[in-house]
């Protein structure tokens, strides 16, 4: 009895399935424990769009990358907001919030067939009802989420890094004070038990949660500076880089 050929390592049939009605392609990769080929499987509606499908694959093999069959958008975002157990709560829940925003619109998408053109469709809906710079979040989230795919073997491409930003809704208005109300501010401060922490708030530049941190070993009242090591964020860490703010108060306010 004659031996049946087995097709070689990254082989590929394109085939027409009448019971999908859709072009099949099939690579295979290997033989499993069984003996059984182990294969990746496309599908389309014409012999060309599997072709494209089979050469797309082709390519990621060739990166080493095999992403699995039903592996969502929705997955990705999941998986990649696993990874933020060292960011602080309050941010993880925005994250949370606007990856949900993005599910709604992308979740079910598989990440292989995620195409630009998606991602420009589902931020323009966004803009629809959020700010510009809710929709910026939203493209970030989703580049760093692909991102970390990438990093696991499981695409080749970030598609978000090429998608455009919409202007979206107007924002809310700036809650910052001009500088009228941040002298009465500190005007009504003085003489209080918390008025070197408004001060130094105010005056300094730094954040708040940088200033709950400071110790006075850190202020020099002489030269007008506050050094910022440290802040009572989760990690502990300054939000930049930047350790010295200058502190230019009037001498009998600074004593």
């Amino acid at each position: 009895m004659a031996e049946t050929k087995r097709r070689a390592q990254g082989e590929d049939s394109i085939y027409y399935d009448r019971s999908r009605d859709r072009w099949t392609g099939t690579i295979t990769v290997g033989w499993k424990p069984d003996g059984r080929r182990d294969r990746i499987t496309v599908r389309g509606r014409t012999k060309t769009e599997v072709k494209d499908k089979l050469r797309a694959k082709h390519t990621e093999l060739a990166a080493g990358v095999r992403t699995p069959a039903n592996y969502t958008v929705g997955q990705c975002l999941k998986d990649w907001l696993k990874t933020l157990n060292t960011q602080a709560e309050t941010t993880v829940t925005g994250y949370r919030i606007m990856a949900r925003h993005l599910t709604e619109l992308t979740g079910n998408v598989k990440l292989v067939d995620l195409k630009v053109r998606d991602v420009d469709f589902a931020l323009g809906k966004l803009a629809e009802r959020l700010s510009t710079r809710s929709v910026r979040l939203a493209r970030m989230i989703l580049i760093q989420a692909i991102r970390n795919a990438m990093v696991n073997d499981l695409v080749v491409r970030n598609v978000a890094d090429l998608a455009a930003v919409p202007a979206g809704k107007p924002g809310r208005p700036s809650r910052s004070l001009n500088l009228e109300q941040a002298l009465a501010v500190l005007d009504a401060a003085q003489g209080e038990r918390l008025w070197p922490y408004v001060a130094v708030s105010m005056l300094g530049g730094i954040r708040t949660e940088e200033a709950r941190a400071l110790r006075w070993s850190e202020v020099d009242l002489e030269a007008g500076t506050v050094a910022v090591y440290r802040s009572v964020r989760r990690t502990g860490e300054t939000k930049t880089k930047i350790l010295t703010g200058c502190m230019k108060a009037p001498r009998e306010q600074q004593k």
